[in-house]
């Protein structure tokens, strides 16, 4: 009996619970109801017309001071260049007066004195000659020599790595690429400029006519490069020394180098090894003698292990040369 009373009770209760969310609902819904499209579209638009206009005003009021801001720096710019010009005649006349008695001291005279074309290659010239381009420079140590960089139109060879890591640079820098070429194309004006003493049955040189060329920097002076170019013949080369002096690139030197006369010395430390030194020497035979003959081997041997095999592979390659050739072995 009383397990029926209790579960009457509980749906009373659940039916008066459903019947008031129901009505909080529909209260709600009521609150709730957006305002019509029409009156939200006029109030949109009445509202951009206000905004638009302040916006208006707004970016005229800003332009305004900014043109009052502009106006009042070009004013105070014009009264500092007429009073720059005012001390510098001011200067002008001091330095004349004083000049006319007799009491300008020497340091001041550089002042009196305008700078010109003349006194920038003068400049120019002066740390050309403190650089170590034409004659040596006395160094306090081997720690305080600058190594050179050797480069072609596409590679740049580094002695700073050491001979732990590859030398060659990759890839090159583009400001450093940028540099080398620049210096190629000026040393191709140079040597097709109408100064130049050359050949004038020869054509217009190329960058394709370019070698390889080492560089280095001073660190208070400037950069030297050492072009080469290749000659009409095999044996001709042509070397363009160029520096620069923390600025634009001028000419040092240019002559025509023949290489005909010229003997190339290559000495060979070796000690045991037999197999390395026969594809050596087939290597050099291929290269250095088939095609330039002007070379001298000398080949200095460690130890008296293989010494006779060693003899033996240069009386061979000795054999097969054809006279002119010289091959020596210590």
């Amino acid at each position: 009996m009383f397990t029926r009373w209790l579960l009457a009770l509980v749906a009373r209760v659940g039916l008066i619970v459903v019947g008031l969310c129901c009505c909080l609902s529909l209260f709600y819904l009521l609150a709730c109801k957006p305002a019509s499209y029409g009156h939200q579209q006029s109030l949109l638009w009445s509202g951009g017309a206000n905004s638009k206009e302040r916006y208006l005003a707004l970016l005229q009021e800003r332009e305004d001071s900014h043109r009052h801001y502009i106006n009042s720096l070009t004013k105070q710019i014009t009264q500092l260049k007429e009073a720059l010009q005012e001390r510098t005649q001011q200067l002008h006349e001091s330095l004349d007066k004083a000049k006319n008695k007799g009491i300008l001291p020497q340091g001041l005279e550089s002042l009196h004195k305008t700078p010109t074309q003349s006194d920038l290659k003068e400049f120019f010239h002066s740390q050309l000659n403190q650089a170590e381009v034409s004659s040596g420079v006395k160094l306090s140590s081997e720690y305080a020599v600058i190594p050179f960089d050797t480069f072609t139109l596409h590679r740049v060879f580094q002695l700073e790595t050491g001979l732990t890591k590859h030398p060659e640079e990759r890839p090159v820098r583009k400001d450093r690429r940028d540099e080398l070429i620049t210096t190629v194309e000026t040393a191709l004006h140079v040597l097709n400029g109408p100064h130049q003493h050359t050949d004038r049955n020869r054509g217009k040189r190329t960058a394709e006519l370019f070698s390889t060329g080492i560089t280095r920097t001073e660190r208070h002076r400037g950069t030297t490069y050492e072009l080469t170019f290749k000659g009409s013949s095999p044996q001709e080369f042509t070397q363009l020394v160029l520096f620069r002096p923390f600025g634009s690139v001028m000419k040092v030197r240019s002559e025509i180098v023949d290489t005909s006369r010229t003997l190339i010395n290559i000495i060979v430390p070796l000690s045991k090894r037999l197999d390395a030194f026969r594809q050596f020497i087939g290597n050099f035979r291929e290269v250095c003698i088939q095609q330039d003959r002007r070379v001298h081997l000398t080949v200095v041997y460690f130890g008296r292990d293989l010494i006779n095999q060693v003899k033996t592979v240069l009386d061979q390659i000795t054999r097969k040369l054809v006279s002119g050739e010289t091959l020596a072995s210590e």
